[in-house]
């Protein structure tokens, strides 16, 4: 660094020298550094204070609600628990003749009032409060809140507007809490010390031994400093606290909000109310040694840009400290985002090469899911161009994703680079290990010390499954692992095979009122259903283009995607709503399923047949799927039986999709619903999508939450004449393009 000060002199010239004769620096070079590092500090020890300020915001409201949830549990406790409290050590005689019949009555009762009663001393009545207080502190820690989108109120709204300032400052804000409370940590102490040196007179009166420890405390701020702004510090502090000091959001854009990304919101609720799934559950039963170490790991967020619940933290957690595992959490708790959680801590901790092995009809999800959910590198490994793909995650890292068909056709583990972490998706994939898929699997597995498969399908009921993917992890454990062990319980299976398995269930760990999880399942066109395409864009006809991803159910992308879904669903005894404009789709979904599927609903069937088909999908024991045209079973029928919607296109009228996921997700819902939207690449669908997202999501938000917009759809949406000519013609005109393209 350069430095000024006297003509022909060095910061501090002869005046100040360290223990070994070196010049301790001084001078305006130093003053700038150390004011530098001042601001530094003041805006690390900034970002905390927002965020509490945020956080007393939340609790302001959150508090109260609480205390009142506790309150009504409390008056419905009979006082005569006090007495298992204290082990039969209080009488409650007295307090049964004031009229204390509850415990709700002693625990909001004043000590002073409580003593003044007639047989109640002092002791009888500090006793009594404090076994109620106790009971109140158990409550506290069960009861949890309930937003309810139907029926706000000015609590509710209140609650919602405070906790979208801390959803909409995201991960981000709680990594520059972490990093400015540990920079706080190393910068206090080195500017307190090395503060002499911004003055050349206050270094003339400082010793020899001062001085060299003055010297080492300037080195160390210039180190820090310097550190920090490589790290970008300053601009992750500047913009955490921005966030977190904005002017509260108006209730319509906080409901909006919250009801796109509820799970969000009620994870706030989960840590800042200390409620929350019971914890044996949320870590899978897992023995509590296991259990122990993996709390132990810190999770590294660095590279993520989404902030994880506490169990899919764990499961990431799990994954690193146990190396070669399973995650089979039940469908819908986010395995693909801890996998995500894992791949980003090992790049924070120097790694630079992962490898994906995916069905092909979720290669695209896969892709997208890495770069929307971390800062990670996705490079996509399948198709014509896949040897150039690898060549290029070979040469500059990131996370390589490709199919099982196309795996065994790349160069293996030993003779390109060992991935810091391999993920195998639906893992059950490659339970046969005769097959050229799990062949390949297998080879890379062998070379790899970190092995992390995904599965929905529960394995305790599939046990020789588990033990032929055990043997590729642990072969050690496959020889322990029995028939018994399933025959005796979920629990007692997961226990019995906790090294290398980790399940968690939807009620075991959501809590709160189901959210909503929407996901869009990008496929692409297989060469017989792009010329389908290519064939209906060449005649203009848009419904057509609508349609053709279905016009060669032997290949088509979404009809796979579909069974996939639907068999994970099977294996979970989840129900199944599946939706679609066309009759012809829901014919060709119905072959598919085959004739166990309820429906289809349709325009020509009778509002009283439509019911009693509801009626008989709702009734049948665990798993079903119900057909429905979505304009006939959008409005009117309540199918909160379904837990997995799924969306075979996506609909000209944004209101449709709404309308019909809401005959699911309302209230006597009990389990979170989730929604899959099949979606094409390079075609009519993306096309849509991109273009109703032009539209002022504020705007879509106020006209769906309206009375109007629920009952009169054509209010509110876009010309479908004007958006059908439109899309046509853009579609004309890009695969003119390309035809044209050498």
């Amino acid at each position: 660094m350069k430095q000024s000060g006297a003509a022909g002199g060095t910061a501090l010239g002869t005046l100040a020298r360290g223990a070994a004769g070196s010049p301790v620096p001084t001078g305006s070079a130093v003053r700038e550094l150390l004011a530098r590092a001042e601001r530094l500090l003041e805006s690390a020890r900034a970002v905390p204070a927002d965020r509490a300020d945020a956080v007393d915001a939340v609790r302001s409201v959150l508090d109260p609600l609480l205390d009142s949830l506790v309150g009504r549990e409390l008056a419905a406790i009979p006082v005569s628990r006090l007495k298992d409290v204290t082990e039969g050590r209080l009488r409650l005689g007295a307090l049964e003749q004031a009229g204390f019949g509850t415990v709700g009555q002693v625990h909001g009762t004043h000590r002073y009032e409580l003593r003044q009663l007639p047989g109640v001393g002092a002791h009888t009545a500090d006793q009594a409060l404090a076994a109620a207080a106790q009971i109140a502190h158990a409550v506290r820690d069960t009861v949890s809140v309930r937003i309810d989108v139907d029926a706000p109120d000015d609590t509710s709204t209140a609650l919602v507007v405070a906790l979208h300032r801390l959803a909409e400052a995201g991960a981000d804000a709680r990594r520059a809490v972490d990093a400015a409370r540990r920079l706080a940590e190393r910068l206090g102490p080195p500017v307190a010390a090395a503060g002499p040196a911004g003055s050349r007179l206050r270094m003339l009166f400082t010793g020899r031994e001062a001085r060299a420890r003055v010297r080492e405390a300037v080195d160390s701020v210039r180190a820090t400093v310097a550190d920090a702004v490589e790290r970008e510090l300053p601009v992750l502090f500047a913009q955490a606290s921005a966030d977190l000091l904005r002017s509260p959001a108006s209730p319509a854009e906080a409901w909006v909000d919250f009801e796109l990304r509820s799970a969000e919101y009620y994870s706030l609720l989960a840590e800042l109310s200390g409620s929350g799934p019971d914890r044996d559950a949320a870590e899978g039963f897992l023995p509590a040694g296991i259990a122990d170490r993996v709390r132990a790991l810190r999770l590294d967020d660095t590279h993520l840009r989404v902030s994880l619940r506490g169990y899919q933290a764990f499961g990431a957690r799990f994954a690193l400290t146990q190396k070669r595992v399973v995650i089979g959490d039940e469908m819908g708790l986010g395995k693909t985002v801890q996998a995500i959680a894992a791949l980003a801590h090992l790049a924070a901790h120097g790694e630079s090469h992962f490898l994906v092995v995916c069905p092909a009809s979720v290669l695209i999800n896969w892709t997208r899911e890495i770069r929307a959910r971390s800062t990670l590198r996705a490079v996509p490994v399948h198709g014509a161009e896949r040897s150039e793909a690898f060549a290029d995650w070979r040469e500059n890292g990131g996370v390589a994703v490709t199919t099982f068909d196309a795996l065994h056709l790349l160069p293996g583990a030993g003779a390109s680079v060992r991935p810091g972490m391999l993920v195998v998706d639906e893992a059950h994939f490659v339970k046969n290990p005769a097959a050229r898929r799990s062949r390949a699997v297998a080879g890379w597995a062998d070379q790899v010390e970190r092995v992390l498969f995904l599965t929905g399908t529960p394995m305790e009921n599939r046990v020789e499954e588990f033990r032929s993917l055990v043997r590729r992890l642990r072969p050690e454990l496959a020889p322990s692992v029995s028939g018994t062990h399933g025959a005796a319980g979920s629990q007692a299976f997961r226990r019995a095979v906790a090294p290398a398995y980790l399940r968690r269930n939807q009620v075991d760990v959501l809590a709160e009122l189901p959210a909503l999880v929407q996901v869009d399942e990008w496929e692409e066109f297989g060469s017989e259903d792009r010329a389908a395409y290519r064939e209906a864009v060449a005649s203009g006809r848009f419904m057509r283009m609508r349609r053709a991803a279905y016009a060669v159910p032997g290949s088509s992308a979404k009809l796979e995607r579909l069974r996939e879904l639907v068999d994970e669903a099977r294996d979970n005894g989840l129900k199944v709503v599946v939706f679609s404009y066309f009759r012809e789709v829901l014919a060709t979904v119905g072959d598919a399923l085959g004739p166990d599927a309820f429906g289809p609903l349709s325009g020509s069937v009778p509002p009283a047949r439509r019911q009693e088909l509801v009626d008989a999908f709702s009734a049948a024991d665990g798993h079903a799927v119900l057909l429905s045209q979505i304009q006939a079973g959008g409005t009117g029928l309540n199918m909160q039986a379904a837990s997995v919607v799924i969306l075979c296109e996506p609909q000209i009228k944004p209101t449709l999709e709404h309308q019909a996921v809401a005959r699911a997700h309302r209230m006597g819902q009990v389990r979170t619903v989730q929604v899959h939207r099949l979606l094409a690449t390079d075609s009519v669908d993306q096309r849509l999508v991109e273009l109703l997202a032009r539209k002022d999501r504020l705007f879509d938000a106020y006209a769906r939450r309206s009375d109007l917009a629920e009952t009169t759809p054509d209010a509110v949406d876009v010309s479908d004449a004007a958006l059908a000519r439109r899309i046509v013609e853009e579609e004309q005109q890009r695969l003119a393009d390309d035809a044209r393209r050498p």
